[in-house]
C-alpha cells in the first residue's frame, strides 16, 4: 500500500513559484514560498493566496439531513439558514472531541461539512455511522472539490474583480454560489486568520484558472501566495484553536473553553450529550484548565507540549507557540491552571529546555483586526 502523501490539483503550479513543500496530513502541501514572515505580513496588510484542498468536505442531503446533523454533531444545524454558516464540533459519546467543523447550509436540504484533513476520514465514518435511521445520505465529496482561500483586508476588492457575486451582501460566515474567473463555484467567507476573506470551493479542474485569475487581480495590491506555516502564524494570533494542540479527544468542549458550540436545547438527543452535560456543570462548579494567551518577555520561543510554570510548580502545558510578526516577539497557547489564569497574573514562565523564560498571562486573541 502506497504511503505517498496526495497532491492537490495546484502541486505543479507550487512547484514552479518555488514553494517548499511539506507532508501535512497526508498530503503534500506548500509550507512557504519565500519568507514565512512577509506571507503573514501580506495577509494582515494586504492579502494572501492559500490552497486548502487538503480539507475534508462531506455533502449531507435528505429529508432529515438537519435532523442528523443535529443528532450527529453538538450545534443546533436546523437553525442554519440557507446560504449561511456555522462552526461546531462532533464529539464522541463521552464527549471528547473528534473535530471541529465548518457547517455550509447550501440547500434547503443539504448540506457541506467540512472537516480538517487530517481528521477528515475519522468525520466521515462517524457521520455514515450516525445516519442509521435518518433519511438521509452522507457523501464523501473529498474528491469534488479544490478549496482555494484569499485572505486579508485587499480580499473583497480582489475577488469583486473576479466574481459576478455580491459581495458586499456576504456576511461573515455566510456562503453563495457564483462564478470566479467565469466558472462555477461556492464562495464562502470565513476563514482562519482573523482577516477579512473567502474561501472558493470549485471543481478540481478549475483550480488552476482561479489561482491565475486571483494572482492578476491581486498583483496590484500586493496578494502574494502563502503556505501552511504563516497560516499557522496567523491563526495563533487571531486567539483560533487548531486540532491536534488546543482540541483533541482527550478534551470537550468545555475544557477547550468552547462550550458555547454545545446547543443543549435544541430538540432531541445528540451524541455526547449526557457527557457533555456533565462536563458543563463541572466547569461551572471547579473550572479545569482554562485556555489563555501568553506573551513572552523575552525572545524565547515556546513550543507545543513545554511546560507552563509558576513558584517552581507546573501549572499548564502550552499546545501552539511561534514568533508573533504582529506583536514583535514569541507568544503561545496553553492550557493553566484556573488559579493563574487571569490576565496580567504574574510569576508564569515556560519552562524552555530547562530554564523558565519569563511571560505574560493576556486575553485571547491577541490580535483582533479593524472592522
Amino acid at each position: 500500500m502506497s504511503t505517498a502523501p496526495r497532491r492537490t490539483a495546484l502541486d505543479a503550479l507550487h512547484r514552479s513559484l518555488g514553494a517548499t513543500m511539506t507532508d501535512f496530513a497526508g498530503w503534500d502541501m506548500p509550507l512557504r514560498y519565500g519568507s514565512e514572515r512577509d506571507e503573514h505580513q501580506a495577509v494582515r496588510t494586504r492579502a494572501g493566496l492559500f490552497d486548502l484542498s487538503h480539507m475534508g468536505e462531506i455533502t449531507v442531503t435528505g429529508p432529515q439531513a438537519a435532523q442528523l446533523l443535529n443528532h450527529a454533531l453538538v450545534g443546533n444545524i436546523a437553525t442554519v439558514g440557507t446560504g449561511r454558516a456555522r462552526y461546531t464540533m462532533i464529539c464522541r459519546a463521552d464527549g471528547g472531541i473528534l473535530d471541529d467543523l465548518i457547517v455550509y447550509r447550501t440547500g434547503a436540504t443539504e448540506y457541506l461539512v467540512v472537516a480538517n484533513a487530517g481528521n477528515a476520514q475519522t468525520v466521515l465514518d462517524a457521520l455514515r455511522e450516525r445516519a442509521a435511521g435518518f433519511d438521509a445520505e452522507v457523501r464523501d465529496d473529498r474528491d469534488a472539490y479544490a478549496l482555494i482561500a484569499v485572505q486579508g483586508p485587499e480580499s473583497p476588492g480582489i475577488l469583486a474583480a473576479v466574481t459576478d457575486a455580491d459581495l458586499d451582501g456576504l456576511k461573515y460566515y455566510a456562503g453563495l454560489p457564483g462564478t470566479v474567473a467565469d466558472v462555477p463555484a461556492l464562495i464562502a467567507r470565513t476563514g482562519y486568520t482573523g482577516e477579512d476573506g473567502f474561501e472558493l470551493f470549485v471543481a478540481p479542474e478549475h483550480a488552476e484558472r482561479i489561482w491565475r485569475a486571483l494572482t492578476e487581480a491581486g498583483a496590484a495590491a500586493g496578494l502574494v501566495p502563502c503556505g501552511l506555516s504563516c497560516r499557522d502564524t496567523l491563526r495563533l494570533e487571531a486567539g483560533m484553536p487548531l486540532y491536534g494542540h488546543e482540541l483533541t479527544e482527550a478534551l470537550t468542549p468545555f475544557d477547550a473553553g468552547l462550550g458555547r458550540v454545545v446547543k443543549f436545547e435544541k430538540e432531541g438527543d445528540f451524541v455526547g450529550r449526557a457527557a457533555l452535560e456533565a462536563a458543563a456543570e463541572k466547569a461551572a462548579a471547579n473550572p479545569p484548565r482554562k485556555l489563555v494567551g501568553l506573551v513572552a518577555e523575552g525572545r524565547r520561543v515556546p513550543r507545543a507540549g513545554f511546560a507552563v510554570v509558576a513558584d517552581g510548580a507546573v501549572i499548564g502545558e502550552v499546545t501552539s507557540g511561534a514568533p508573533s510578526p504582529t506583536l514583535g516577539r514569541p507568544i503561545a497557547m496553553a492550557y493553566v491552571d484556573a488559579a493563574h489564569a487571569e490576565p496580567g497574573t504574574a510569576g508564569v514562565a515556560v519552562d524552555i529546555r530547562g530554564t523558565h523564560e519569563p511571560y505574560r498571562v493576556v486575553a485571547l486573541p491577541f490580535y483582533k483586526r479593524q472592522k
